[in-house]
């Protein structure tokens, strides 16, 4: 305990040590103190505290990128439904990247209203975090083209954690490291982590999945990030460090007074990290106010600040306002509409025939061509696109329309959801319900053709066998029911005649959870009969409505004796020679 006293600030010695006290002998959070959703201590408050452990924050405090936005801001953010105005190429942010940000901040608002995330944050701390996944190299589902990692936290110059997850999310068995777009080491993912994109995982390398996942930290204490004091406690409980805190805070009032979409992987790549051994890191001040360095120093070429603490002279103020550009394809979607998709509605294993098909248009009904619309399948379902995923993204025809790709149901029967939406634009989406029917046959019929007889309390010889289609088609995997009924009228159970027997040797004449091989067919188990004679039948069924009615006979063996060959009329002597006459 009193090492750790040591690292306390001058003064707050008594706080603590009243803290520890009271938690110990109460079971309660000191003032200042909670705990977060694996139950662990954080300290709250709008300061870093130097006792909170490196493994307590979303990142292991690892390090940061620490490149300023531009002393010039963006161009101010439109009104809504108005198009974007295109400002300084920092101000842009890759679009699936982007899109993301939005989602997350969409889905907070919908679960933690109270909270008021907003996108520009996530932003924020993916710029300083990832450069915004280094400039947006995703693919269109929001992967990182390759891993996004953090220097292994081995307590040389970093915090020491060792190895959580064997090396499952970063690939190190030794240390943890910050992993992803938003820099979570795997200890803190493992409680945090979400599924953002629906497609059943949780993949702190997914933007969409880290982005919605450092939205409920951010959030997971009642906060209210709309207020100062909160803002600053969860940025810090993101990474607990001041000069952390003020970067974020500058990108987020650099990227509310205007962004802009721009294709994935064409971001700017940040130059400078706070474990940077050359240069002198940046100390950011609040939000907008530029760094004044203590020592002049050489700029970097490219014009940008990248890190540096030079001071730039201010250039005059222009007399000519700078010119709007034209719009993009993306900013002029006001809706999205059904383009005449029809009842979605499949067999289990199957192939959907109908495909989903939206169209974009503008406020006033024009078709959007050349705008990305993104499908994603939501709910507990194993259904997914003939691409394999469970999301897909397509580009908008010249007519506005954008196909997705052919669904394929799985196993689990029942609805699902296909959510449409625009990315890179925040706009009403819709919703198609497909369904999911159980595998049917429609006609079942024997593979062979011979009689099925018995004798009384014998076996018949030869087992039923059939094979179930479906138009035509083999229909595997189909559950099936066989019964020994009464009569072609009466199809309740038989209570004599041939039957079944279970696993020990018990009479049955109903089975049931049959199914049908991949080739169609169902073999049942040997029959046997008791001591009653006539014929019977067996009923076979199978969901989507085939039946199959098979007769077996039952009767005593034939007992009547074979013929003889006919004998010769009596003293009479076939191989004797007739007498002489």
């Amino acid at each position: 305990m009193a090492a750790q006293f040591g690292r306390l600030r001058k003064g707050a010695v008594n706080t603590t040590v009243a803290a520890v006290v009271v938690a110990a002998l109460a079971a309660s959070q000191a003032p200042g103190v909670t705990t977060d959703d694996a139950g662990r201590k954080v300290t709250t408050g709008t300061q870093p505290s130097p006792d909170t452990p490196a493994e307590n924050s979303a990142t292991g405090n690892s390090p940061y990128y620490t490149d300023l936005p531009p002393l010039n801001s963006p161009n101010p953010s439109p009104t809504t439904g108005a198009p974007v105005t295109q400002g300084t190429s920092e101000a842009g942010i890759p679009a699936t990247v982007l899109d993301a940000y939005k989602k997350a901040a969409n889905a907070l608002q919908e679960s933690k209203p109270g909270c008021n995330l907003p996108w520009e944050l996530l932003a924020a701390i993916g710029k300083v975090e990832s450069g915004q996944a280094r400039g947006g190299r995703v693919d269109a589902n929001g992967n990182t083209l390759s891993k996004i990692l953090g220097p292994q936290l081995n307590g040389n110059g970093f915090a020491s954690i060792s190895d959580t997850d064997g090396g499952a999310y970063d690939g190190d068995s030794s240390y943890d490291r910050a992993v992803g777009p938003m820099q979570f080491i795997p200890s803190t993912w493992e409680w945090a982590g979400r599924d953002g994109n629906g497609d059943g995982k949780k993949d702190p390398n997914n933007v969409y999945d880290a982005a919605l996942a450092a939205g409920h930290y951010l959030c997971r204490f009642g906060w209210d990030l709309s207020t100062k004091g909160d803002l600053d406690s969860a940025i810090l409980s993101y990474n607990n460090s001041q000069d952390y805190l003020n970067l974020v805070l500058r990108w987020l009032e650099y990227y509310r007074k205007g962004t802009h979409e721009i294709p994935d992987g064409t971001g700017t790549l940040p130059s400078d990290r706070s474990d940077d051994t050359a240069g002198a890191s940046p100390t950011p001040t609040t939000p907008g106010t530029p760094t004044t360095p203590s020592s002049p120093s050489t700029p970097k070429p490219g014009g940008s600040d990248g890190g540096s603490t030079s001071p730039k002279p201010t250039p005059p103020p222009s007399t000519t306002p700078p010119a709007t550009p034209a719009p993009t394809p993306t900013d002029t979607v006001h809706h999205l509409e059904d383009a005449g998709t029809a009842k979605l509605s499949a067999m289990a294993g199957d192939a959907f025939t109908e495909k989903i098909t939206a169209r974009a248009e503008t406020k006033a009904g024009k078709a959007v061509p050349k705008v990305r619309i993104r499908f994603a399948i939501i709910g507990a379902t194993d259904a997914a696109f003939s691409t394999g995923g469970k999301y897909a993204t397509v580009l908008t025809n010249s007519i506005g329309e954008a196909v997705a790709p052919a669904l394929k149901a799985g196993e689990n029967t029942g609805e699902f959801v296909v959510r449409t939406t625009v990315v890179g634009r925040t706009v009403s989406g819709l919703d198609y319900t497909a369904t999911v029917t159980e595998r049917a046959a429609d006609t079942l019929a024997r593979t062979g053709e011979e009689a099925l007889t018995c004798t009384p309390g014998g076996e018949f010889a030869d087992q039923v066998e059939v094979k179930a289609t479906y138009k035509g088609a083999v229909a595997d995997k189909v559950a099936a029911t066989a019964t020994l009924i009464k009569s072609a009228d009466d199809a309740t159970e038989n209570d004599k005649g041939p039957y079944f027997k279970d696993a020990d040797g018990k009479t049955v004449r109903t089975l049931t959870g049959l199914t049908t091989d991949a080739n169609g067919l169902l073999k049942l188990p040997k029959l046997y009969a008791d001591d009653s004679t006539g014929t019977f039948l067996l009923r076979i069924n199978t969901a989507g409505g085939a039946t199959l009615t098979v007769e077996l006979k039952v009767a005593a063996a034939d007992t009547s004796p074979s013929p003889t060959p006919s004998e010769p009329a009596s003293g009479t002597d076939s191989a004797s020679p007739s007498p002489s006459a």
